[in-house]
């Protein structure tokens, strides 16, 4: 016999009591056991959640950036053509000047050293530097020897500069 409470219990009182207490504690852990799986089930649904709308932003954006890349890739396509046309159409006109000038140099070539370097004595440095560049060296000596000394030394001056920036291969 046991005594609780000022009251003997028999010992099968005393067992079906123990089992009872056993039972309702095995009953509490396993209730909170539960409801922390239903926590824990309820997290992963809320992680789940953030984890699709995180894929689905994701997504979204690289629609995006696909989208920009291909406009970025059809700009650089179009201005690579514009690019190409412009450098034809730059050589085109390259040439035609030279051809131009190598006609302009033939015709003071031809002309007597005297009237060649009275015309070079008017006309501006740059132009009459092209020329005497562009000629022979006899013929440009001849015409050099007649022109005004300020004309020959800034025609000089000229050539030499032209010389430093064109770099010697």
């Amino acid at each position: 016999m046991l005594k609780i409470f000022n009251k003997e219990i028999s010992d099968s009182k005393c067992l079906i009591l123990i089992c009872i207490f056993a039972l309702s504690l095995f009953l509490t852990i396993l209730n909170t056991l539960l409801f922390a799986q239903d926590d824990m089930v309820k997290y992963i649904e809320t992680k789940q959640k953030e984890l699709k709308a995180k894929e689905d932003f994701l997504a979204k954006e690289e629609k995006k950036l696909d989208s920009i890349k291909k406009d970025v890739e059809e700009k650089i396509e179009k201005y690579s053509k514009i690019l190409a046309e412009i450098d034809s159409k730059l050589k085109r006109l390259e040439k035609i000047q030279t051809e131009k000038l190598d006609y302009i140099v033939k015709v003071y070539e031809g002309m007597p050293s005297e009237d060649a370097a009275a015309k070079l004595n008017i006309i501006d440095d740059d132009t009459a530097t092209e020329i005497i560049r562009r000629m022979k060296p006899k013929k440009a000596a001849a015409i050099m020897a007649s022109m005004e000394p300020q004309k020959v030394v800034s025609i000089t001056n000229n050539i030499r500069r032209l010389e430093k920036k064109i770099p010697a291969n």
